[in-house]
């Protein structure tokens, strides 16, 4: 039988409660570490296993085991930007195979990078990004960063796209667009794109650009 993945996630403020829960909720082996008791409290009623505890400790750190586990995420928040630093060099000198830390701002960012962070996430910046760009096109369904400048989309199509097909759009080399799926509602169903079928009112698009392509499609629609 294959061992589950492990986990540790140190800071349980909103951000990284959610991921403790979500990792759980996906199978992983989560031990939730923080220092304030009735967070620690709150995670054990669904994690693996809880410890109450500064992070910044060499000793107490070292118990998490940090080199045995798939991915360390310091999710400590704005309460202590050097602890969160700290604690995401002491990962790094204990082994850890991949860390994940959140940062606050973009000095923060490159310092936890400078000190061994293999990713490095800013939550916050990131959701008011993708709900700017919901605010902005009444269309979009929904957005998730994957890595680098590459944003997955799901928007329903405007008017102007119905009745022609995607050959006929040229929405990669138009607007830098590649569409990977597209979702009927109608059926609720979701197929591979025919590039000579003509979209029909109400389908949505999932697609794969940088960031900016869909607000430049959006303007010219």
């Amino acid at each position: 039988m294959r061992q589950k993945s492990q986990a540790v996630v140190i800071g349980l403020g909103q951000f990284g409660m959610a991921v403790a829960r979500s990792l759980n909720e996906r199978g992983v082996e989560v031990l939730a570490v923080d220092r304030r008791e009735d967070k620690v409290r709150e995670a054990a009623a669904w994690v693996t296993d809880a410890a109450c505890f500064d992070a910044t400790g060499i000793e107490a750190l070292s118990r998490t085991s940090p080199a045995e586990r798939e991915v360390c995420v310091c999710a400590i928040g704005d309460e202590s930007k050097e602890s969160s630093i700290i604690c995401t060099a002491l990962l790094k000198q204990m082994g850890a195979r991949r860390i994940v830390a959140r940062a606050n701002d973009d000095v923060h960012a490159r310092i936890l990078h400078l000190v061994g962070a293999h990713t490095v996430v800013n939550p916050e910046r990131e959701y008011g990004e993708r709900f700017a760009t919901r605010v902005m096109h009444g269309g979009v369904v929904g957005e998730l960063a994957l890595g680098g400048n590459l944003l997955l989309t799901e928007f329903t199509i405007p008017a102007s796209f119905v009745g022609h097909s995607l050959i006929e759009l040229r929405l990669p080399n138009r607007f830098g667009l590649t569409v990977v799926a597209i979702r009927s509602v109608s059926t609720n169903t979701v197929s591979s794109p025919v590039p000579a079928r003509p979209l029909a009112e109400g389908e949505v698009l999932l697609v794969v650009s940088g960031s900016g392509a869909l607000d430049k499609l959006m303007e010219r629609s």
